[in-house]
């Protein structure tokens, strides 16, 4: 999509090196641009497409979640329970900030999709940067080198010594 405006840059400060995960959160800084480009101040508008995006958007993320997780317990990563806690966390947030949006607060106030944009810039950068940063550095610690130079974890890296 070419956007108008993007609310975070893709940079490779971002990059865990394991392609699959690197593309996942690509796909999340396109999605966090996308709702970006769609705040236009019409709450009909904005409406109409938070219903069309979300479901799919949580959709994503879980499976981002998942992803991550299986890559962590497979290398043994101590941080896991830690950050799958951070990831159930995060999950249950946009699900009360979905309903909050859905439906209002008791208050009749609605969050708007300009401050949930924003929640998940901050939450999305926050998290690439220093919860994921833990497991990044810890797999390019146990990784072997392939003979083309490549950090790779194998079954043999991930053995208990």
């Amino acid at each position: 999509m070419d956007y108008r405006n993007e609310l975070i840059t893709w940079s490779s400060k971002f990059a865990c090196g394991i392609k699959l995960i690197d593309e996942q959160h690509k796909g999340l800084v396109s999605l966090v641009n996308d709702m970006f480009n769609h705040v236009s101040g019409n709450e009909k508008e904005e409406q109409e497409y938070f219903c069309k995006v979300i479901k799919e958007a949580v959709k994503y993320i879980k499976i981002h979640f998942a992803t991550e997780e299986k890559i962590m317990l497979a290398a043994k990563f101590k941080g896991y329970a830690e950050h799958k806690r951070k990831h159930d966390t995060f999950v249950f947030t946009v699900i009360e900030s979905i309903n909050s949006y859905e439906f209002g607060c008791e208050c009749g106030k609605r969050l708007s999709l300009l401050t949930f944009t924003k929640f998940l810039k901050d939450w999305i950068l926050t998290h690439i940067a220093l919860m994921d940063k833990q497991y990044f550095d810890y797999l390019r610690k146990i990784a072997s080198r392939k003979s083309n130079g490549r950090l790779s974890v194998t079954r043999s890296d991930v053995v208990v010594r």
